[in-house]
């Protein structure tokens, strides 16, 4: 399948500081590509590159066949960008933003903007400057949709956004898929990547760290875990339970970590009377440690 995206050995920095070093990434035609890492890691970093908006020190990107930087401009046409720090223009109100857009963009299908407002619930009549940053970044997000783009960039597009309103952009990077668009986008958060993405990549400390399927992602799941019981316990009762590390037990409480299929867990637990169950993703740091360990290789 042909690359629309691809970039080796990208390489920046910001004087004495690391932006990126070495970065190698391929993201094929029509799939959701996630870039994972915490913040400050080097992914709005690479987005820049990619966009063409910073020059690489080292290394080189493509963007769907073209340079990323010398042929920027074309790249641009070409693409729906959502930047991390969304900023507007904030002397109109979205409908005149998204309408000036659209202009510098030769027309764009006006029902379909209509559609995106509606189902992002985005208030396009009150003007910018009275907005919340998550009605700005809902605008941002229609601009970069609006033209039904070959290729999405997103830099952390939930950002800001409530639950409801995340739940339909993710329906509609969907929807982008299944009409042979291309999403890439950045998150630090490991579930909704996990819940969205077909590949990805996982970065830390400015370096590419891992490029994996989703379904092996998911193969090393990690949750924090508490569970409390109505009745004691016995010893060793979950000792052999395999992917559990057991932090604390004690005759009516058991703390852990479990790492992959949660069934096995479950089905052992149930066998006792069970007063409370409590399960959480651990941070982005703690769950890259646990699959990584220190020298980034995957355990």
């Amino acid at each position: 399948m042909v690359a629309v995206i691809r970039s080796e050995n990208l390489s920046k920095r910001y004087g004495r500081r690391l932006g990126i070093d070495g970065v190698g990434i391929e993201v094929r035609g029509g799939e959701i590509f996630g870039y994972l890492g915490p913040n400050g890691a080097g992914k709005t970093t690479t987005i820049r590159l990619l966009m063409g908006f910073l020059r690489a020190d080292r290394g080189r990107a493509e963007i769907l066949g073209l340079d990323a930087r010398r042929d920027g401009v074309a790249v641009r046409r070409r693409v729906g960008f959502l930047p991390g720090d969304v900023r507007l223009y904030d002397n109109l109100n979205g409908g005149e933003y998204l309408r000036f857009f659209a202009a510098l963009r030769g027309g764009v299908d006006r029902p379909y903007v209509a559609e995106l407002a509606e189902r992002l619930s985005c208030p396009l009549a009150q003007p910018i400057r009275s907005l919340s940053q998550g009605n700005r970044r809902k605008i941002g997000l229609i601009q970069a949709f609006m033209h039904r783009p070959d290729l999405l960039i997103l830099d952390e597009p939930t950002s800001g956004l409530d639950p409801i309103v995340r739940h339909e952009f993710f329906e509609l990077i969907a929807e982008a898929r299944e009409r042979g668009q291309t999403v890439f986008f950045s998150s630090h958060n490991l579930p909704e990547v996990e819940r969205a993405c077909d590949r990805v990549a996982i970065i830390r400390l400015g370096r590419i760290a891992a490029v994996e399927r989703i379904e092996e992602l998911k193969a090393r799941s990690l949750r924090n875990l508490e569970v409390r019981f109505a009745a004691d316990v016995a010893p060793g009762a979950f000792a052999a339970l395999p992917g559990l590390e057991i932090v604390a037990q004690e005759r009516r409480l058991l703390k852990g970590r479990m790492k992959g299929d949660m069934d096995a867990l479950l089905k052992a637990v149930a066998r006792y009377p069970v007063a409370d169950f409590r399960s959480q993703e651990p941070d982005l740091e703690e769950t890259f440690l646990a699959y990584y360990g220190d020298n980034g290789h995957a355990q």
